[in-house]
């Protein structure tokens, strides 16, 4: 399939995949679920286009190999993170983020939460999704240098978010824990392993993407998630709620934010 008909066929799913999540919000009353609907919004996208794609090739071309293998890369990270996610939220409520927006939108919330979060959120999923539908547009019989590179920078960003995350969680279920900072594990070499593992695993994506052709388009997905993380939704908004915390200074001063780096003196 062209890579016109792909991001087309993306799109549409990705439409109708956020607005069945907005309507399940709007029964239950939890916008929550925006949160926990992200990372599997990816599996979907993703193994629609390859079974739409596969089944539109024709006869006795190699498709698959490539694309399966980006598929399952998905589908791995985005169960992690939607279970992950889930069992964070399971009675808990909506989220604080989500109830401050109750109150400042009032009346035209809903209306606002479709437009500025849920669909927002389709936008920015497509934008990510841009390195695998280049893989999933294009067909290359055998596995090039890139695959196994891009296979294995992915493998580094999984690491790191699943294991900041594990040891994230496992500090916080200590009850003398709550209040303050974790800087123990990978939170001692960069003060965001779990943002920085998940950049680097669609970098990880792209360059199996730049094979194909046209893949370098696909660097849309890392910049977008990068940018998001460094400048907008990720480290910026996390760091503000952390700086009345005991010691956060600090841990501040000594390690890195971003990229894992030893820790600096003092």
């Amino acid at each position: 399939m062209n890579i016109g008909d792909t991001f087309l066929y993306a799109a549409i799913v990705a439409f109708l995949y956020f607005n069945v999540i907005f309507q399940v919000a709007n029964l239950l009353k939890d916008n929550s679920i925006l949160d926990i609907g992200w990372g599997p919004s990816f599996i979907v996208t993703s193994w629609t286009v390859f079974l739409i794609n596969a089944l539109r090739e024709p006869a006795g071309v190699s498709f698959g190999a490539r694309q399966f293998l980006v598929a399952a890369m998905v589908t791995v990270w985005g169960l992690r993170l939607g279970i992950r996610i889930f069992r964070r939220n399971r009675g808990r409520g909506e989220d604080p983020r989500y109830v401050k927006f109750r109150e400042e939108w009032g009346k035209h919330f809903v209306l606002r939460s479709y437009f500025q979060l849920f669909l927002f959120q389709g936008f920015i999923h497509m934008l990510n999704m841009a390195p695998v539908l280049m893989v999933m547009s294009g067909i290359r019989e055998t596995f090039a240098w890139s695959d196994y590179l891009g296979l294995g920078i992915w493998a580094v960003g999984f690491f790191f978010e699943a294991v900041g995350d594990h040891q994230l969680d496992s500090f916080l279920k200590v009850p003398e824990n709550r209040g303050t900072i974790i800087d123990r594990g990978l939170w001692r070499y960069t003060r965001h392993p779990n943002y920085f593992g998940e950049s680097t695993m669609w970098w990880g994506i792209f360059v199996i993407a730049v094979n194909q052709a046209w893949g370098w388009v696909g660097v849309i997905g890392p910049l977008t998630i990068t940018g998001m993380i460094l400048f907008v939704s990720g480290i910026p908004m996390t760091e503000k709620m952390m700086e009345k915390t005991p010691g956060w200074d600090g841990y501040k001063r000594r390690t890195s934010a971003f990229v894992p780096w030893f820790r600096k003196a003092g």
